[in-house]
């Protein structure tokens, strides 16, 4: 985990995941690390989540595994995010697709 990264309450921070410096993490955001979940699988394949520079996760959105949100990407609250988000971008809905580009 980088510095300056906020985290809110109801977010768990899984192994795999890389979170770099000033990010937001807004409250209930959910990461998760296996794509094909089952009940006592101790072979699961580990899938973690990057997190770059800048970039903020709304409330309650939710990060798949194998996914890299972009530096100074914006994910919107809610937002169900299946693949790479480009640098920059603003994504939004299920699943979340390009709304517009976060201005400097």
């Amino acid at each position: 985990m980088g510095n300056h990264v906020t985290v809110k309450c109801g977010v768990q921070i899984w192994d795999g995941m890389r979170i770099a410096d000033d990010v937001f993490i807004g409250p209930n955001a959910t990461f998760a690390n296996d794509k094909v979940p089952r009940s006592g699988n101790r072979d699961f394949r580990l899938l973690g989540v990057v997190v770059e520079k800048g970039a903020s996760i709304g409330a309650g959105a939710t990060i798949l595994p194998g996914v890299k949100i972009g530096a100074n990407a914006m994910v919107g609250a809610g937002a169900v995010v299946t693949e790479d988000v480009p640098a920059g971008a603003t994504v939004v809905g299920n699943p979340a697709r390009p709304s517009r580009s976060v201005r400097e």
